[in-house]
């Protein structure tokens, strides 16, 4: 057996700050990447175009950091249960690491291929926590069970000490040319683009692949709009956000390299504005980690809802209606503008997310498994746990101390779109509507007709008030 470690990415497409590859090379100074191309995951029909293209970036990026180091990030494709364990076998390598995941498909293909190495006599590491600040049995409430609401959970995850970032991959030695030979044989492929893959993209990404371009996003959202992001963050038409969600799906920057961003910014702060404004991030991050937390705690939040009296809702899951949502022609502005801002970019501003999942729940009583997958099919930073514990807290199914959240999309535009800049940019054919009439969404008729924008597909007081009724006949 060689002193060959194989290191098989995931969610960690990067060198710098991976607890993973540290421990890797801790054992040996050969440490060679791997990616599988997974059918099990790729091949589900909620896999969204873009975020395999920005995926395939990012795999393109970490190939060219591997080759500067001396060492190659090897691709195959196939279910990685055999896979893994059959490239390491071939190569003869000693171990094979990786970094745990919190989703339920993650957890039982790992099993399995810890199975499959035990079997072969290959080295390996369980649980090594790399995605999370803290892990999911470090958090936990004083009788030793998990969080179910975020309140709490805060509190206790703000006071532990975080790890500070760990060091760069280097200094390391890849492949022989003999044992290159072997890789070949043993499905080693060259890395395809998204579109060998079948996926198709053509639009501009919100960020660029690669590790590069995600520190560099860090840098600049924590050089500046951090020091506003409380005040502007829930306004879609300003840059307030830090766009790095996508970044942390894939794991192109390292959490605790984000952490850091953070204290250092909180360091640099000269008022209490910005410091509320750094802390509310931080809050965001824990919001994240929350969700992941509540996942791996409840598997079952996946395939539905948390709350008994959601179990067996009544939705009336109208075809048309939905058809309508998924293409930003319900005849409500907010709405409309935030489905065609997902469907051009991938991508969709967080406070619009709540406003469109509650429009689809609460007006158009539309079950949110349907919203929830279709969002998993078009958004670039698409992520189980957060997609699902954000749909379940607008649906008022999931971990949530309020029973029943509702959103009007009038009061929503008038308070954070108040001169309808966000509503021009996504719906150009409205641009010459009074501001007054895009916000309420009350344009006149006949303006509606001449510009080709719909009528409301429903009216908001009286689905809000059947929603209510529907939700009091199911509470018993």
């Amino acid at each position: 057996m060689s002193d060959l470690i194989l290191f098989w990415h995931r969610r960690d497409l990067r060198l710098s700050d991976n607890t993973g590859l540290k421990l890797a090379r801790s054992h040996s100074q050969k440490v060679v990447g791997v990616f599988c191309l997974d059918p099990n995951i790729l091949e589900r029909d909620d896999v969204a175009p873009v975020r395999v293209t920005y995926m395939m970036g990012c795999l393109q990026h970490l190939q060219q950091r591997y080759a500067q180091i001396g060492s190659e990030l090897l691709i195959i494709k196939g279910d990685p249960t055999q896979a893994i364990p059959n490239l390491a076998e071939a190569l003869n390598a000693r171990g094979v690491f990786w970094n745990w995941d919190i989703e339920p498909y993650s957890q039982v293909r790992d099993r399995a291929v810890m199975d499959a190495l035990q079997e072969k006599g290959i080295e390996f590491k369980e649980k090594n926590w790399d995605q999370l600040l803290h892990a999911p049995e470090d958090i936990r409430t004083g009788s030793n069970a998990p969080y179910t609401v975020y309140s709490p959970f805060w509190r206790n995850w703000i006071v532990k000490p975080k790890a500070e970032p760990v060091a760069t991959l280097q200094d390391v030695t890849g492949l022989t040319a003999e044992e290159k030979n072997l890789a070949a044989t043993a499905g080693v492929i060259a890395l395809p683009t998204a579109k060998d893959l079948g996926f198709n993209w053509d639009n501009e990404l919100v960020i660029a692949p690669g590790e590069a371009a995600a520190t560099q996003k860090l840098e600049e959202f924590t050089y500046a709009a951090i020091n506003q992001y409380k005040e502007q963050r829930n306004f879609p038409a300003v840059n307030g956000t830090s766009q790095l969600s996508a970044a942390l799906k894939f794991g192109v920057i390292g959490i605790r390299t984000v952490w850091a961003a953070t204290k250092e910014a909180l360091e640099n702060s000269r008022s209490d504005e910005v410091n509320t404004s750094v802390i509310g991030w931080q809050q965001e991050l824990a919001w994240r980690e929350f969700y992941q937390h509540a996942l791996y705690n409840f598997p079952a939040l996946e395939t539905g809802a948390y709350r008994e009296v959601f179990k067996n809702f009544p939705y009336n899951n109208n075809e048309t209606h939905f058809q309508a949502w998924c293409e930003g022609k319900t005849g409500y502005p907010i709405v409309d503008a935030a489905m065609r801002q997902m469907n051009e970019l991938g991508w969709m501003h967080n406070r619009c997310r709540m406003i469109v999942a509650s429009f689809l729940t609460k007006d158009l009583i539309i079950n949110p498994q349907l919203g929830e997958k279709y969002f998993y099919q078009r958004l670039i930073d698409g992520d189980l746990a957060a997609n699902n514990g954000g749909w379940q807290w607008s649906a008022s199914s999931g971990m949530d101390p309020k029973p029943v959240r509702i959103f009007n999309p009038a009061s929503q535009a008038q308070k954070f779109d108040p001169e309808g800049e966000y509503i021009r940019e996504w719906l150009p054919e409205l641009r010459s509507v009074d501001t007054e009439f895009l916000i309420s969404g009350n344009i006149p008729t006949e303006e509606r007709d001449a510009l080709g924008y719909p009528l409301p597909i429903v009216d908001h007081k009286i689905q809000q008030r059947l929603f209510k009724e529907r939700y009091q006949q199911q509470k018993g």
